[in-house]
């Protein structure tokens, strides 16, 4: 039976462990690496040794970031009034892009998953409530993923969240623009019929 040598094996087997990356995936990459100058390969290495020397979580909000406060955080134009919770530090990229948000966020570092041994003191709320107590929110947006683990993520926030007088609103969920209904399963058209709106001139 073939087998790689040993040092590729292993950085396959390193590649794999990625979210996402399968065998073949993590294959063409180890391929890929392997084929690259040597200093191109050493600037690889050491900007991952950087990244894992310089790049931690903001003490306030949980976003990943080489300074404290994060750069949201401390950014004096952003509005104090509205706190985003998202689940990963990565979801904030997404809600930055839109340019549509100019508020604070709060970053939980996961969802509920009693699956995966995740429940409720996983959450580690304690920081999120302080913020609560101390800051003049006015809203509150759970930005959650849509999954099953998210959906259960904002229902437990909801509880914990709705005695500190607070609007709380979830994201709307439904169809992805230039998609076709024929390809909706019945959750997504449920909560697009859900979140529906009126249509004005």
């Amino acid at each position: 039976m073939f087998e790689y040598a040993q040092p590729l094996h292993d950085l396959i087997e390193e590649l794999r462990h990625i979210p996402g990356i399968g065998a073949k995936t993590a294959q063409r990459i180890a391929f890929y690496f392997l084929g690259l100058p040597t200093e191109d390969a050493d600037r690889l290495a050491e900007a991952i040794r950087e990244a894992k020397r310089k790049i931690f979580y903001c003490a306030r909000c949980n976003n990943i970031t080489h300074v404290d406060p994060c750069l949201i955080c401390s950014d004096e134009h952003r509005s104090d009034e509205s706190l985003c919770i998202v689940e990963e530090p990565f979801n904030i990229s997404s809600i930055e892009r839109t340019g549509a948000y100019n508020g604070r966020y709060h970053v939980l570092l996961g969802a509920l998953s009693p699956l995966k041994g995740r429940g409720p003191d996983e959450l580690r709320l304690g920081k999120l409530t302080k913020r609560l107590e101390a800051g003049a929110f006015k809203e509150i947006i759970i930005a959650t993923n849509p999954t099953v683990e998210g959906e259960a993520t904002a229902l437990y926030l909801l509880r914990v969240l709705k005695d500190y007088g607070i609007r709380i609103t979830r994201l709307a969920m439904g169809l992805p623009v230039g998609s076709d209904l024929d390809f909706a399963d019945q959750v997504t058209i449920k909560k697009a019929l859900e979140g529906r709106t009126e249509l004005k001139e």
